[in-house]
């Protein structure tokens, strides 16, 4: 579904990504693991074309991502959730499902749609008209996932959504990617909690200095060399 080749982006002189490849399957949950500066937050940035390669491909169903803006590889089926959430703080939870189904013109099916993110959030109902800068960090991611889900993406493009939350409110968060999966959403996730991601995904990547340097199945993950190194960008000694 998506498959990326040599993939290469820099800020300024620093080269980010090195030539990454990988790919996601369409029906799957894929993860991307690796210990912080390993670049996959610049990797998600750059499939949603927030950042722009120096080199590479990124193709989304056969066709080519790398030069389309933000907006056009949003309307072929992929949303970002993206690191910290980044909700609009100013702007109301219903606001901020609106902004995210900017693209869509079917207004009786975008309150459609958020009804049914209130059915999924119910916690998001209680406070429609709250802005949300006011909500929980919990609450917050929830709502970045809605408002990516209003764009009714193919392919949901998701950054460390555990990040920064509560045990608790991380469990209700893998819960949603199981539900979402179940649905038909696939999803490409970027996540530090690699014991959680062993519960949801189907294949995995690790990502270390801006390379990929494992590719396996959740049986094939499970080895702690491979852990060790996911959190801590550390080889075991032979």
């Amino acid at each position: 579904m998506l498959s990326i080749n040599g993939l290469a982006t820099a800020y300024g002189k620093i080269e980010a990504l090195k030539g990454v490849s990988l790919q996601a399957g369409a029906g799957q949950v894929t993860c991307l693991l690796g210990p912080n500066g390993a670049g996959k937050s610049t990797l998600m940035l750059t499939i949603a074309g927030i950042l722009k390669p120096k080199a590479g491909s990124i193709r989304f169903e056969n066709e080519e991502l790398v030069g389309k803006s933000c907006a056009d590889i949003v309307a072929r089926g992929l949303a970002l959730v993206p690191e910290n959430r980044l909700v609009f703080p100013a702007l109301t939870v219903r606001e901020n499902l609106m902004a995210g189904a900017y693209r869509r013109r079917d207004r009786a099916a975008i309150r459609d749609d958020i009804d049914k993110m209130f059915v999924r959030f119910p916690r998001l109902k209680e406070r429609i008209e709250q802005s949300a800068g006011t909500l929980s960090g919990g609450e917050q991611q929830m709502l970045a996932v809605a408002r990516a889900l209003m764009s009714r993406p193919r392919l949901l493009l998701m950054d460390e959504p555990s990040v920064g939350l509560a045990p608790l409110v991380v469990a209700e968060i893998f819960e949603i990617i199981r539900q979402l999966h179940g649905e038909g959403v696939s999803i490409f996730l970027v996540e530090q909690n690699a014991h959680m991601a062993l519960k949801v995904a189907h294949h995995f990547y690790l990502m270390e200095q801006g390379l990929v340097t494992f590719s396996g199945n959740p049986g094939e993950m499970s080895g702690d060399d491979v852990i060790q190194r996911a959190y801590l960008g550390k080889r075991r000694a032979a």
